[in-house]
């Protein structure tokens, strides 16, 4: 069987400190030869504050030797369900960012032309941009965003357009994300400028304030994320400094009063229904890290994604094969 190709180690084959060190555990496979591919950006040339983040695809493969099988809340083994593997890192060039970017793009076009979703370790935020740019190409998607801050800016120390704070202005002018079906959750701290949020109000994009997320609850602001991204293709992106820097110190811009670590699965979790089309999990900077927690958490929040995609994956596919075989018998 082909899908018994695409399953992690047994742990209680090889124990999890042993083996090469990939996504999950899982082996190591092309993009085009599955259903979701894993990979990493090791790329922080946009950060403008703790750099480290190059460095977050590494550890979150070490950590995530911790991921099991079933997931234990929902029952799903997204391994039983897709074809999931490590499809590895983007080459990029940490001395030239446009050629990164360049990179970046062409390898998610290669992705999108074989038919998997990615799933992608960064890398800052930035890193976004260009993953957009290679899947979004035909038309533009939704976004489901979780993070301190909203990266909607237009540009830092005067000429800097393409860095971790402007990913998502640059995705909106480029076409490459429809605003009216964004929603931005959690956003929260000191801003430079009171016009900071300006940019994204006016196109439409619907931003959650840390304050109002405790005071409504998730399930509230989940049920309008997933009506305001519709039932249209949406991407998924999870900057690790949504979650309380007591919980994930290891990031390059932590801004406290986040969210607990509970709380960032409870979101994900009820992102369930959602037509993922590419997710990504950025900001973890190992060297600021302790105790790999962050590491782990984001090792952590990547399962997560990986079992609503799985579980979306099945369920398309089980509606639409009703319909194939309608269409083989007339």
């Amino acid at each position: 069987m082909v899908q018994d190709l695409y399953q992690p180690l047994d742990s209680g084959v090889v124990p999890r400190f042993a083996g090469v060190p990939t996504f999950m555990r899982l082996p190591v496979a092309r993009p085009q030869d599955v259903d979701v591919a894993l990979i990493g950006v090791p790329y922080d040339g946009g950060t403008t504050n703790r750099p480290g983040a190059r460095h977050g695809p590494r550890e979150i493969r070490n950590q995530s030797s911790m991921v099991r099988r079933v997931h234990h809340v929902t029952g799903v083994s997204p391994f039983d369900l897709l074809r999931a593997a490590d499809c590895g890192d983007v080459p990029v060039n940490p001395v030239e960012l446009e050629e990164s970017l360049d990179r970046i793009t062409a390898f998610y076009s290669e992705v999108k032309a074989g038919g998997a979703i990615p799933l992608t370790a960064g890398g800052d935020h930035l890193i976004s941009l260009p993953i957009l740019r290679g899947i979004a190409s035909d038309a533009p998607l939704g976004m489901i965003h979780f993070d301190a801050h909203s990266d909607t800016y237009d540009s830092f120390f005067g000429t800097s357009r393409y860095n971790h704070g402007t990913p998502f202005r640059r995705a909106i002018e480029e076409g490459l994300l429809d605003p009216k079906r964004v929603i931005q959750i959690g956003l929260r701290g000191s801003i430079s400028d009171a016009a900071n949020y300006d940019y994204a109000r006016a196109e439409g994009v619907r931003l959650v304030f840390i304050e109002e997320l405790a005071a409504r609850g998730i399930e509230d602001v989940m049920a309008e994320a997933r009506e305001i991204v519709s039932s249209q293709p949406t991407y998924v992106s999870f900057d690790i400094d949504v979650i309380d820097p007591s919980f994930a110190p290891g990031t390059g811009t932590p801004e406290i009063g986040g969210v607990t670590t509970r709380e960032a699965q409870q979101m994900v979790r009820a992102l369930a229904g959602v037509n993922v089309a590419g997710s990504d999990l950025v900001e973890v900077s190992p060297p600021f890290d302790l105790g790999n927690l962050t590491a782990l958490t984001g090792a952590t929040i990547m399962f997560e994604l990986l079992c609503v995609i799985a579980d979306g994956f099945h369920r398309r596919l089980s509606a639409a094969q009703p319909a194939l075989l309608a269409g083989s018998l007339s």
